[in-house]
């Protein structure tokens, strides 16, 4: 499917996202996240060992809610599934979301040793307001 303008909008911005994953037993697990897109995908960047790496590896499918951070009741919703997780390029993904979201260099929480990840969604149903 293919990424709408107004989602596409959020998605280049330093929006805030909610990313819900599914748990073993079935029930939701969410996670605020940075997002952003290759124009086609969804991306998430996370670490390896995050729970919702080993939820999505599991189950692939996945709900997020991308909202305007200046206009909170402007947000669009997708469902979709992770198609990928890929680690090469992740190390600067995540660089270049820091200077998005943050203005400046990535802190490294957690220290450099971390193995950073790239989760690629593909949207199958996006919805929203108006």
């Amino acid at each position: 499917m293919p990424i709408p303008d107004d989602l596409r909008s959020l998605l280049e911005a330093p929006s805030t996202c909610y990313l819900a994953t599914l748990m073993p037993d079935g029930s939701p697990q969410v996670t605020q996240t940075w997002v952003d897109t290759d124009g086609d995908a969804v991306l998430i960047n996370t670490v390896q060992t995050h729970q919702k790496v080993r939820n999505v590896r599991r189950d692939p499918r996945v709900a997020l809610t991308v909202t305007d951070r200046e206009h909170p009741s402007r947000y669009v919703q997708v469902r979709g599934r992770v198609r990928r997780i890929v680690a090469e390029g992740a190390v600067d993904h995540i660089e270049r979301l820091a200077h998005k979201y943050l203005g400046r260099p990535y802190p490294w929480w957690g220290g450099r040793d971390q193995v950073r990840l790239i989760l690629e969604i593909e949207p199958l149903h996006i919805s929203g307001p108006g």
